[in-house]
């Protein structure tokens, strides 16, 4: 059983922040060559197995305190089991001017999980999930599938416009996913004006998810958004980072997209701690944002347990560009199983190169060949946690902690891709919400509420030695 107190980012150790950082340190500074950037960081591969050799993590390197301002550390503690907790109390106080809606919203990812530890399909575990919440006092759980589904139309549209002016925009290709926030922040406090014109503008499902419910779901409703508190469920701690960007906060509203972010591992937690007997747990259908009756089967996007940007911008684009239907997408291995490539090919001619890159090693890997311009692709999908995100750290690290619990992972993998696959073009509720909630696809509020702008803040920060390349 999962007996530990999950990892908050703002406890983490300093003393083993900066025994990583220093290990990190050794690590970045050796030379890379071009051989050396390849073999050396991704390590060596022996009969089909990967010997990865030390795990150089992104959020090890991001959580420290050279990278989070003291504003920063201040927001992501009070993203907590307690803050919600301290919430929920308010709400049985009779001052009901202090009251506030509680909104969850569960990311697909996160599901397999609770499959997993609750010992039952993906359905099943997502209604009994849904029970527990709204036994502790939240009114509406939701899944941010639709949410995902915004983030790839756009990102599926803003690949067809940049595709289309490579030739006199040189910032057009390639073009990196935009979905994970490790990667988002790496790249701007880090890697900056070398990458940040090339990431997607298209806002990530979690961000999405913050408007619909803020935006939407309030209006329908009936509510101001200060009233609602919205709490999304996440596999990965640096979706905690996301939620507190500056960008995603109504100075006049005085309210954030999303107010709080709870992994995985800190939800089932929860439940241990209150001794929940899983079997004694009512089966509840989770809400659907349009407010529609229904339990409708939960339903995954394309791609290999995360959104499957990739997938579906390729499939998009072969039809778009190309007039050619693809049904089955074949990956190529490179040095490892998290750096793989996409090729479209007709008559020996290559007409598009995609790449899956995931894990720090191989992004480092990734940004050393761009510096060499040496990248022929011309979408990336990015992600900070090796394996993507079903290996978040807020629910695949093992009881020892440190380390990614592969049987788990493995466990997860088999219940994702048990879900029905789904294509957010052809969901007659996307088309509802484009209409009634955007005013059109390419609406002025289309543009503002589904995108956003990432800039290098390189200047504005002192980069770590380390970091330097």
């Amino acid at each position: 059983m999962y007996r530990h107190q999950p990892r908050k980012m703002s406890e983490v150790n300093i003393g083993k922040l900066k025994e990583k950082c220093e290990n990190c340190t050794k690590q970045c500074n050796k030379k890379q060559t071009d051989d050396g950037a390849g073999s050396q960081q991704e390590g060596d591969e022996v009969n089909g197995q990967v010997n990865e050799g030390p795990q150089l993590l992104l959020s090890a390197c991001l959580s420290c305190d050279g990278c989070l301002s003291e504003e920063e550390s201040l927001k992501i503690s009070q993203q907590s089991l307690e803050e919600v907790e301290r919430v929920l109390a308010l709400n049985k106080k009779c001052d009901v001017t202090k009251h506030k809606v509680l909104v969850a919203s569960v990311c697909p990812q996160s599901l397999p999980y609770f499959a997993v530890k609750l010992g039952l399909d993906v359905n099943e575990a997502a209604h009994k999930l849904c029970s527990f919440l709204k036994s502790l006092g939240v009114q509406y759980v939701f899944d941010t599938t639709l949410a995902a589904g915004f983030s790839i139309l756009e990102s599926q549209k803003e690949f067809i416009q940049r595709y289309r002016r490579r030739h006199h925009d040189s910032h057009a290709m390639p073009m990196f996913t935009s979905s994970c926030p490790g990667w988002i922040r790496y790249a701007e406090r880090v890697l900056g004006s070398l990458v940040t014109p090339h990431i997607c503008s298209a806002r990530s499902p979690q961000q999405i998810m913050g408007c619909l419910v803020k935006d939407f779901f309030t209006k329908q409703q009936k509510l101001s958004p200060e009233k609602v508190y919205h709490v999304v469920v996440a596999p990965c701690f640096d979706k905690k980072l996301e939620a507190v960007r500056e960008e995603f906060y109504n100075s006049l509203l005085e309210s954030r997209d999303v107010d709080c972010v709870l992994t995985s591992g800190e939800i089932y937690y929860l439940m241990e701690q209150r001794k929940v007997s899983v079997e004694k747990l009512d089966s509840v259908p989770l809400d659907h944002v349009l407010g529609e009756a229904g339990d409708a089967a939960l339903v995954r996007h394309e791609g290999r347990g995360s959104e499957g940007f990739l997938e579906h911008v390729f499939k998009h684009a072969a039809k778009e560009l190309f007039g050619l239907d693809v049904q089955e997408i074949t990956y190529k291995t490179l040095k490892n199983r998290d750096f793989q490539e996409v090729t479209l090919e007709r008559d020996g001619e290559t007409l598009l190169q995609f790449a899956a890159v995931y894990g720090f090693r191989n992004i480092q890997t990734l940004v050393h060949r761009m510096r060499k311009g040496r990248v022929p692709y011309q979408l990336v999908e990015v992600l900070s946690c090796p394996g993507g995100c079903l290996s978040g750290r807020g629910q695949a690290e093992s009881e020892a902690g440190g380390r990614t619990d592969k049987t788990l992972v493995q466990q997860m993998e088999e219940a994702y891709t048990s879900m029905p696959v789904s294509l957010p073009e052809v969901n007659p509720t996307m088309h509802t919400l484009y209409q009634d909630w955007l005013q059109g696809q390419d609406s002025p509020q289309a543009s503002t509420l589904l995108h956003t702008q990432y800039k290098s803040q390189t200047q504005t920060h002192t980069q770590p030695p380390h970091m330097q390349w």
